[in-house]
């Protein structure tokens, strides 16, 4: 049986599937879109264009890299503003075309860095979860690595949020819970436990829609399986949401927000 603290090490192990794999293995023709028209561009968020089972869609996720150039290039999955508001650009764009949208989160945070604040990190970071809010078209996102803090749910604002078995996703990692709460970084795996961030916790809660099974071992160790079990949870999700109207997909996202934390239950 798995701890929390266990299921945390494989969220953010170093070989587990990222965004450019899932792109490569499930969606082809990517053509990817690049900077903000403001300010730059931000490598550690990935979007773009691509066809899902010769379906148009639109797909943004974050991006950790793979060496460690890429890493650092990166920042390691910690978006910049210029990477929030490039994913606003994405999304504005895939609503005028009636695109649905396919978002892929992984990431520790939005980098805390003093440049990021000076040029709007806060504000980019809510705009971007405004504009996916306002969406009328079908969202899915999907938590494959480590889901955590405002970073995370700028992406996450979908009609189904769901979740690889070994996820986390919280508002901040279990070293800053305990470091916060304890005074004692240490305590992380005592943080971990009562976080309540694991997808069998969050699935009770309403917060996630739905839990995907990896393989024995986690993600890392059959990309195949996992690849297998993302494309069938995506084309039923599609197809279950593109039945609904356009007012119906944003009714859907706003109860879904209120019934975070209640259960599923929407509050009064």
């Amino acid at each position: 049986m798995l701890t929390p603290e266990d299921r945390v090490k494989l969220a953010r192990h170093n070989d587990r599937p990222g965004i450019t794999d899932y792109l490569g293995a499930l969606f082809t023709d990517f053509f990817q879109q690049r900077g903000d028209r403001h300010c730059g561009e931000d490598e550690s968020i990935l979007g773009g264009i691509a066809r899902f089972h010769d379906q148009p869609v639109t797909v943004l996720g974050h991006r950790k890299g793979k060496t460690l150039e890429e890493n650092v290039a990166c920042r390691f999955g910690m978006p910049n503003p210029e990477g929030y508001r490039k994913a606003i650009r994405i999304l504005e764009q895939a609503e005028k075309f009636r695109r649905p949208v396919i978002t892929f989160i992984d990431t520790p945070g939005a980098y805390p860095g003093k440049e990021a604040e000076m040029r709007g990190q806060g504000d980019a970071i809510a705009r971007c979860m405004a504009c996916m809010s306002g969406l009328t078209v079908p969202v899915i996102a999907v938590v494959t690595g480590e889901g955590g803090s405002g970073g995370a749910l700028a992406l996450g604002v979908a009609n189904r949020v769901l979740m690889l078995e070994n996820a986390v996703y919280s508002v901040l990692s279990p070293e800053g819970f305990a470091s916060i709460l304890w005074k004692d970084p240490g305590r992380s795996a005592e943080a971990a436990a009562v976080m309540k961030l694991t997808a069998q916790d969050l699935y009770k809660g309403g917060v996630i829609q739905e839990i995907l099974p990896e393989p024995e071992g986690g993600a890392h160790t059959d990309y195949a399986a996992v690849f297998r079990v993302v494309d069938e949870a995506l084309q039923r999700n599609l197809t279950l949401l593109s039945k609904q109207s356009p007012r119906a997909l944003a009714e859907s996202c706003y109860k879904m927000f209120r019934a975070m934390g209640n259960g599923g239950k929407e509050q009064s």
